[in-house]
């Protein structure tokens, strides 16, 4: 589960309620996973490359997919609190 790999002090990750749930129940976190690292990451980085992968490209997809994800949780949490509000107390 990608969860476990970007653990490191410091950091923040945001995932889907699923995710945390999934990785509360059978996740296993073994400390740092980022720091001391870097060699492996850049022999992957370049390994990716040279098999054509754009790597500027697929963050750049990945970031504006999950910026995508995001507003729409946002816009749903706004929904859902007004319908609560217009509700009123139950």
């Amino acid at each position: 589960m990608y969860v476990r790999e970007l653990v490191a002090p410091g950091t923040v990750n945001t995932m889907p309620g699923g995710t945390l749930s999934a990785f509360a129940d059978h996740g296993l976190v073994k400390g740092d996973t980022v720091h001391g690292g870097y060699e492996a990451a850049r022999e992957h980085l370049d390994s990716l490359r040279h098999v054509g992968v754009n790597y500027a490209d697929v963050t750049e997809t990945l970031e504006r997919e999950g910026m995508a994800t995001f507003e729409s949780s946002w816009d749903e949490l706004g929904r859902t609190v007004a319908r609560q509000l217009e509700a009123g107390p139950s």
